[in-house]
């Protein structure tokens, strides 16, 4: 609970038309979860805009409203506040709302396209390995402690945000590691946090659709690091060309990674192996179990940030060691007759690139390789030739199958994607996602390898408005048992 005139300290240039000893109960942006004593934020968004809600969120009993265009009817029980931009007031309202718990602990935000679930993942593992309390925000699921709560956005709204890390300060966490999407950062989701650190991964094709050109999508990646007060730590991959042009504005203090060049963190692959690798790492070597020159570049990332922020080389290594793979990311399937699926999120040309290489990098013999992939429907068009592409240059057979098609016609994506296909080009069309992987299965030799990329941790697919129930992995396991039963 707190009053208007409390929320409004960090808005000097809010309109306040009302009392400013209103109290507010809780925050939202939603009209249809206003209670009585709620501060509504009319939010102009991409499909709708909240100021059209502002009756409906009195009607329920908000006490106050926050919006840029202050309604011409306005109810005298009521606090409107006017602002030039409702998502950044609402940012900083939550944080003042929940007393600022970014503060109380150590943030850490990894943003970049590939690899932030991974890093996040891993760092909130390691500190708690070394018996530090922390709080995960991901893509895959969001964590305070020990408590796991169902993940609906990669960084969710700026209200929930500080909420959980109230949550997670309150719990006696001591750290909190999240992924920073670029839609977030656009929407100012992030804003009024206090970072101890960032992370950049890299920067690949993605989100265009949102985005519309790769300079905009960089720059929303940028904002981030621009943010970053002087005490924070910027830790960047060189070996990406982007990762310098982060930094160049940034307060906070740079350090670098690489897997290449010259860099305060090293690594170095000495050994790559189908359940790890063997690497040297800041003059160590050490024994990971994950695999993939992309994963030694995230466990670089990892190690870094945990010597950042202050934990000893010895006892990073022992943990990083003992640390196994994240949910859907080159998750490992073997069939009884040797069979290896690996499962993987990869959804953008580079992750795909990327996990297609470390297999070729591992795989041995004759041994055939088998994909099956897919695109998003209503998502950025312009990566689906390429990702065919990439596929079918990897695989001995490609397979093209649904992602999530969304409210596209899944036909019609699979045209996209192999309309470029070079003459002679393996692949198969099945637009049935199951059928897909049962096809893979069976066309599948003793010892062979697949991939099913795209979906990696999700347990559904969206055809339309609907989230149908659908595991990858489930799949896997059924047409590895259906194989099986007739052998």
């Amino acid at each position: 609970m707190k009053r208007i005139s409390e929320l409004l300290a960090a808005l000097p240039d809010a309109v306040l038309c009302g009392a400013g000893d209103t109290v507010v109960e809780n925050l939202t942006y939603d009209s249809r979860t206003v209670t009585a004593g709620s501060c509504f934020f009319a939010v102009e968004g991409t499909r709708c805009d909240g100021h059209a809600f502002i009756p409906a969120a009195v009607e329920r009993g908000a006490s106050a409203v926050v919006c840029r265009r202050l309604p011409e009817e306005r109810d005298a029980s009521v606090c409107y506040i006017a602002v030039g931009d409702v998502q950044a007031a609402m940012a900083d309202m939550a944080a003042a709302f929940y007393d600022d718990p970014s503060r109380e602990l150590k943030l850490v935000g990894v943003t970049g396209t590939n690899g932030k679930t991974t890093i996040a993942t891993l760092l909130y593992e390691l500190v708690r390995a070394l018996g530090c309390e922390a709080g995960l925000i991901s893509t895959v699921v969001y964590r305070i402690g020990g408590r796991a709560i169902e993940a609906t956005h990669t960084t969710p709204d700026a209200i929930r945000l500080n909420a959980m890390i109230r949550a997670m300060a309150d719990a006696g966490c001591a750290y909190c590691f999240m992924e920073c999407s670029s839609h977030a950062i656009v929407q100012q989701r992030t804003r009024g946090l206090h970072f101890a650190g960032g992370i950049f991964t890299n920067l690949t094709h993605d989100h265009l659709d949102y985005h519309k050109t790769f300079a905009e999508y960089l720059r929303a990646k940028k904002r981030f690091f621009d943010g970053l007060p002087a005490t924070a730590f910027a830790l960047v991959n060189i070996d990406d060309r982007n990762g310098r042009v982060m930094v160049q504005n940034t307060a906070a203090r740079v350090v670098t990674a690489s897997l290449r060049e010259l860099a305060d963190y090293r690594c170095r692959i000495l050994e790559m192996h189908l359940d790890g690798m063997l690497l040297h790492l800041d003059g160590r070597e050490t024994w990971v179990r994950l695999t993939g020159r992309f994963n030694a570049s995230n466990l670089l990332a990892v190690y870094g940030a945990a010597r950042e922020l202050g934990f000893g080389r010895d006892e990073v290594l022992t943990a990083l060691s003992r640390l196994g793979a994240v949910s859907g990311r080159f998750e490992c399937l073997r069939a009884d007759d040797g069979t290896l699926a690996v499962v993987d999120y990869a959804h953008t040309p580079d992750a795909l690139e990327n996990v297609l290489r470390t297999i070729d990098e591992i795989r041995t013999g004759g041994r055939q390789l088998l994909v099956v992939c897919g695109c998003g429907g209503d998502r950025d068009r312009t990566k689906r030739p390429e990702m065919a592409a990439i596929a079918a240059a990897h695989a001995t057979t490609a397979i093209f199958t649904s992602d999530n098609p969304r409210h596209e016609d899944p036909e019609a994506i699979l045209d996209e994607m192999t309309a470029g296909l070079e003459p002679g080009a393996r692949f198969l069309r099945i637009a049935d996602r199951a059928a897909a992987i049962r096809t893979a299965v069976m066309m599948a030799r003793p010892g062979d390898l697949l991939l099913v990329a795209g979906k990696g941790h999700e347990t559904y697919q969206i055809v339309g408005d609907e989230k149908r129930p659908f595991d990858d992995r489930e799949e896997l396991r059924r047409a590895f048992a259906e194989l099986k039963g007739r052998k």
